[in-house]
């Protein structure tokens, strides 16, 4: 039972702060105005891009809490997925 509730929290830790990056790049890119180098602004938003010489990059730069919250979803959904066939 331990773990099944550590699994569950570190799950949930991890949607919670996916979900917040990705809500945050949505709310943000209807008001960035730089030229994004890319196929979709929105990944641009949030992961960034090249910076070519003295330009400012119009971006978040969340692409490092985005995979650390999908690993911790990823890795408590192993928990969980454990547990459950363990039983």
């Amino acid at each position: 039972m331990k773990r099944v509730l550590i699994g569950g929290f570190v799950m949930m830790g991890g949607l919670i702060i996916a979900a917040t990056v990705i809500l945050a790049g949505a709310i943000y890119v209807p008001d960035s105005t730089s030229w994004w180098s890319g196929r979709s602004k929105f990944w641009f938003a949030i992961l960034g891009g090249e910076q070519y010489g003295d330009d400012a990059v119009d971006s978040l730069f969340l692409g490092l809490p985005l995979i650390t919250g999908v690993l911790l979803a990823l890795v408590g959904l192993l928990i969980l997925g454990r547990e459950y066939y363990r039983k």
